[in-house]
């Protein structure tokens, strides 16, 4: 099958750029032709908290991208085994599953091309520049990133509030290269200070939405606590507006602390957050990940900046990504795009050449909670 379809490099980059930038705080992807890099304590982790065998990984892998060679032979997607791992890991390695978040992965960057068109760290600098988000330097002691947001600091006069959310998917793809993340999965910070009315109804019911839809079913990141601190009285105002699209599993990740340094620090310890929150680890610094992420540059024009196979191509309002229903996949919306002719990878790329695989065969031990 895969040499009838023509190829293409839709390959991971050759080379951890910010690694080489010197950006040493922060692990790097997986090597080209993968290879795990976890820790013996993290394959113990993924074993049990992912179902993860690694003796049937690469088994796993190839059984995903052969369901994707055949249901959507026409989707244009990397299929190297570091990417496909993602959405394994995101589902528990539920092969279904695991599908579908691929397909609104994908379906989110052609409904939503306010956000992925041109995405690259070079075009929402000045949401970096502003201070609204970056990622503290340690991990918590579940080796668990800490994504810190400051809402207040954008005000609507500065820029559409779409930037913001540009910003964020970018911070996002690069957290979920290491395998580290992929299995410890990420908690949220974020400091309502300075939110004001203006803020708070500025994205509105729909935008709220459509992030909620991709955070929750569109990207393979496994958000582990939702952290909120200095939040003003209409923050319930604005948790009405997000809460009606969260699974009730994420729902109750939400902490609100109040200006409660104590509450906080039992959620998140002192050793890993910086002085202005109570912390032991140095002055707050936003522009390290802001470096980070535009040395990056290259790797991310490769990843968004193609030509898009689809422009013109008016795509059904199924594709929006809706969530899955309870105890089950929802119907399969995203077949439609079958009748669109897209450029699809090599279907062996990213496997080691000398390894043979067997037939993959059902797993009996699949998981459905996230």
């Amino acid at each position: 099958m895969a040499d009838q379809h023509e190829s293409v490099s839709l390959s991971p980059p050759q080379a951890d750029r910010a690694t080489a930038a010197g950006h040493s705080w922060f692990p790097g992807p997986p090597p080209p032709m993968y290879s795990c890099t976890l820790t013996p304590e993290l394959v113990a982790k993924a074993r049990e908290e992912l179902q993860e065998k690694p003796e049937w990984r690469l088994r796993d892998v190839q059984a995903l991208r052969d369901m994707i060679l055949k249901e959507h032979p026409n989707l244009r997607t990397r299929l190297d085994d570091a990417f496909l791992l993602r959405f394994l890991r995101a589902r528990k390695f539920d092969y279904d599953r695991a599908l579908q978040l691929l397909l609104n992965y994908h379906a989110g960057r052609k409904t939503w091309p306010e956000v992925f068109q041109d995405l690259k760290p070079s075009t929402v600098k000045h949401v970096l520049d502003l201070g609204f988000l970056t990622v503290l330097p340690r991990p918590d002691p579940n080796g668990r990133y800490i994504l810190f947001l400051r809402p207040g600091k954008w005000k609507p006069n500065d820029y559409p509030f779409v930037d913001n959310v540009r910003a964020l998917y970018l911070t996002l793809e690069k957290l979920i290269q290491p395998e580290e993340t992929q299995v410890n999965g990420l908690v949220i910070l974020a400091d309502y200070t300075g939110v004001g009315m203006s803020q708070a109804s500025n994205p509105g019911p729909f935008l709220a939405k459509k992030i909620v839809s991709i955070l929750q079913d569109g990207f393979p990141i496994r958000i582990k606590a939702v952290n909120i601190i200095n939040e003003p009285r209409i923050f319930k105002g604005i948790f009405a507006i997000i809460k009606p699209f969260l699974k009730e599993k994420m729902a109750e990740r939400y902490v609100l602390h109040g200006s409660d340094l104590r509450s906080l620090h039992r959620n998140i310890p002192p050793s890993v957050l910086p002085e202005e929150y109570g912390g032991t680890a140095g002055r707050l610094d936003m522009s390290a990940w802001s470096r980070l992420l535009l040395d990056c540059e290259e790797d991310f024009v490769v990843e968004f900046c193609q030509p898009d196979p689809l422009e013109g191509v008016v795509l059904p309002d199924s594709m929006l990504c809706e969530g899955e229903q309870a105890g089950g996949r929802e119907e399969d919306g995203f077949r439609a795009i079958n009748g669109v002719r897209f450029i699809v990878a090599w279907r062996g790329f990213g496997s080691s050449p000398q390894e043979e695989r067997e037939p993959p065969q059902p797993r009996s031990d699949w998981l459905t909670q996230d």
